[in-house]
């Protein structure tokens, strides 16, 4: 990793329990990573016994993360990513797919996730006309990672915000939406913000997604496409505006639409 991150690398090295299931490491499971223990495969395995498609949602939603990185580092010509809520580090990250389009590119990822910062230090690297770094900070707490995120990024300069699955973790829809607001309030006009989350649209999701929450893991909470399309409120949302992920600007159109997930999400540009 570059040297934008040498004082998180001062930090004592993150426990990491093992002993329950952690959504970062069954989402890695689901898209075919390796950083991941038999009870989050045992976890993953029985939310797919009730609910048979999380992996082609799961895969839908990052291919939907690649495609709105591609077009925004490559159309509007976006420079600088906050990607908050990064999960672990797999197949093309969003450092990696700015890069490859600007490899001048900014990116800063922000988790406080003890194995996501773990494996951060060790995969997250930067082509040398860019700069990568991460920022240990939590969601709830917009301002610090604000303030944090400003030592890598130039707020008076067009930020992609991304929230990529996250806000599922906040309960409280009105707190979900005041978190996306404040940040968005920090970014300058011609910013972008990306994000999409998992809709209560299959009876067998909902199943599943109870038997999660039941199971002692960080809840997760389920919402409406409506609900999820007021993250975007004010902001002018891209075509096709919030859609399922593998429906959003798939780059097989020619062939026909692909088939709905669960997952939903826009890009919209703040004015």
């Amino acid at each position: 990793m570059t040297d934008q991150v040498e004082n998180a690398e001062q930090e004592p090295f993150p426990k990491i329990d093992t002993s329950v299931p952690h959504s970062a490491r069954i989402w890695n499971y689901w898209l075919g990573g390796r950083d991941n223990y038999e009870v989050d495969r045992v976890a993953g395995d029985a939310f797919r016994e009730i609910f048979p498609g999380i992996e082609t949602g799961a895969r839908a939603a990052r291919y939907f993360l690649a495609r709105a990185v591609r077009h925004l580092a490559g159309e509007e010509g976006i420079r600088q990513f906050l990607d908050i809520g990064t999960g672990l580090p797999n197949v093309d990250n969003t450092h990696q797919i700015a890069q490859r389009v600007a490899p001048e590119s900014r990116i800063v990822y922000v988790d406080n996730d003890p194995l996501v910062l773990a494996h951060a230090r060790a995969l997250l690297t930067s082509t040398t006309e860019g700069v990568t770094n991460y920022v240990d900070a939590d969601l709830r707490e917009p301002d610090t990672i604000v303030r944090e995120a400003g030592k890598t990024l130039d707020f008076d300069r067009p930020v992609a915000l991304m929230l990529m699955g996250i806000l599922g973790h906040i309960e409280d829809h009105a707190e979900a939406r005041s978190i996306v607001r404040r940040l968005v309030d920090a970014l300058p006009s011609g910013s972008y913000l990306v994000q999409y989350d998992s809709t209560d649209t299959s009876e067998e999701y909902v199943r599943a997604i109870q038997q999660y929450n039941d199971g002692g893991s960080i809840p997760y909470i389920l919402r409406s496409p409506e609900q999820i399309e007021r993250y975007f409120d004010g902001l002018e949302l891209l075509e096709p505006g919030v859609a399922s992920c593998s429906r959003w600007r798939p780059d097989a159109a020619a062939l026909g639409l692909p088939a709905e997930v669960h997952q939903y999400g826009g890009v919209a540009l703040k004015r």
